[in-house]
């Protein structure tokens, strides 16, 4: 059987510890997405009472970040 050289070594452990980071990141930004749905339902509830209206968010294709980029 042939040895691994250590530039194979080297390039799966980085890959490893890219998708580690990775998982991490995505339950992160799972749990922030889960977290903001209940923000937002918490206050819907509550502007249900006449605590005035929502501002009216651009779509994606129209915000002034995505405009500079094109």
């Amino acid at each position: 059987m042939r040895n691994i050289t250590a530039e194979y070594l080297l390039l799966f452990n980085a890959i490893t510890d890219a998708e580690l980071t990775l998982a991490r990141l995505r339950e992160e930004l799972i749990f922030a997405q889960r977290r903001a749905e209940e923000l937002y339902l918490e206050e819907e509830a509550e502007g249900d009472a006449g605590a005035g209206e929502r501002p009216t968010l651009l779509p994606p294709a129209a915000s002034p970040s995505r405009q500079k980029a094109l």
